[in-house]
């Protein structure tokens, strides 16, 4: 059964990388198609980014985790580890990070978000840090 859980999370976790990894760059085109003003691109925008956060991004963060706390309560060894507790604190940020995600969704869906195209390319290298800090935490263990 573990293996079963493993994959799920797994799965959940691609998948929820790769909605952390798009929506900012639809944000990224959705800024430079206001500052053009482009209104049948914006509204185009709007519709995917919604779609993305509600549709895909959000149940698979529930998946994520649901599935990530099933494997900590069958292997509970694993909250003794040094290296768990930064995977587990880097996971709480990636959370926070969706939730603003949101808050950036409800601005640019309203018209009120005036962050450039420049500062959501960079707002959307944050998960990859996270990622690449997470993977290596997983499988090098270092502590």
């Amino acid at each position: 059964m573990y293996e079963w859980i493993k994959a799920i999370h797994l799965m959940a976790v691609m998948t929820w990388f790769a909605a952390l990894f798009y929506l900012p760059r639809l944000y990224v085109y959705h800024a430079m198609a206001r500052d053009k003003g482009d209104v049948q691109a914006i509204d185009y925008f709007k519709t995917m980014e919604r779609k993305l956060y509600r549709g895909i991004m959000t149940p698979s963060m529930i998946v994520v985790l649901l599935f990530g706390g099933w494997l900590l309560y069958l292997v509970p060894a694993w909250f003794t580890q040094g290296w768990m507790h930064v995977k587990l604190t880097l996971v709480v940020l990636l959370v926070a990070y969706h939730h603003v995600c949101l808050i950036y969704l409800k601005q640019l869906a309203q018209d009120r978000c005036t962050k450039s195209h420049v500062f959501f390319r960079w707002f959307n290298e944050a998960p990859v840090v996270a990622l690449i800090a997470i993977i290596l935490l997983a499988v090098v263990k270092p502590f």
